[in-house]
């Protein structure tokens, strides 16, 4: 068994796109991680185990608000690696 946070899941399929519409950010492995975390850290946390589980967890892929949660959240988090990069 192997337990997994979609959250995680989510956030990476989206990041590229929200970095797509960012000019001027740096695209690097550290910064995009820099930037999950952060993002991860302030958005609710989506925890499965099954198959049905993580079906269960897409259905709220589906929900406006759930989207614009997610984008928001990486927006936030690029402007804040922006403002101080790790390297």
């Amino acid at each position: 068994m192997k337990l997994k946070n979609y959250m995680e899941i989510i956030v990476f399929n989206n990041l590229d796109k929200v970095l797509d519409e960012c000019e001027d950010v740096c695209k690097c492995e550290r910064c995009r991680f820099d930037i999950a975390a952060v993002a991860l850290n302030s958005l609710p946390p989506k925890y499965y185990l099954t198959e049905k589980g993580g079906v269960y967890s897409k259905v709220n892929e589906l929900d406006q608000q759930f989207r614009t949660d997610v984008i928001t959240a990486i927006s936030k988090a690029i402007q804040k690696v922006k403002a101080k990069p790790n390297h």
